[in-house]
């Protein structure tokens, strides 16, 4: 592969950025560290650029590397001492709302898929969010397709009775 230009990785990243620090967002719940999640796999895209075969799958191939960097921060040794803190601080913690969902207008359905476990959590967003297929999400996970479909089931059943007070038809009905 050839090295990309400056105006090409920028080309990319104005595509790519938001969807990723709204997947970002939804593992480790933090704008801010969404953000310089995201920012840490650019860098990291650009640094091994040689080590990626072009083959029409950069949405996945960036959201693969934004997704294994948020599950590295939520085993780091920084995510245990902030959720510490904030166990021990929680009466002068500041709550910031994210812009970027409160913007959405589908931020209750966001807010009731973040209070799921992440199992459950991740297919929903990859099969809802990022409009991928049971069979890229099996294989972006490395589970069984059948894994996929009883998530996203499971998923489903947790969020009906947050939801119904809101139309949202795909959720709702399988």
């Amino acid at each position: 592969m050839k090295l990309l230009e400056i105006n090409e990785l920028e080309k990319i990243m104005e595509q790519h950025t938001e969807r990723l620090i709204r997947l970002a967002f939804y593992y480790v719940r933090d704008l801010q560290c969404a953000e310089d999640i995201v920012q840490d796999v650019f860098i990291k895209f650009y640094d091994h650029q040689q080590n990626y075969e072009e083959r029409g799958e950069l949405r996945a191939y960036l959201s693969k590397l934004v997704t294994n960097k948020s599950k590295d921060y939520l085993r780091s040794w920084t995510y245990r001492k902030i959720q510490v803190q904030q166990k021990i601080f929680a009466k002068q913690a500041v709550i910031r709302r994210d812009m970027l969902v409160q913007q959405d207008e589908q931020a209750l359905i966001e807010n009731a898929i973040l209070a799921l476990s992440l199992k459950q959590r991740e297919v929903l967003i990859y099969f809802y969010f990022e409009e991928l297929p049971v069979a890229e999400i099996a294989e972006l996970l490395s589970i069984p397709e059948s894994t996929v479909k009883t998530r996203l089931r499971r998923g489903r059943e947790l969020l009906k009775p947050k939801l119904q007070h809101i139309e949202w038809e795909v959720l709702l009905h399988e």
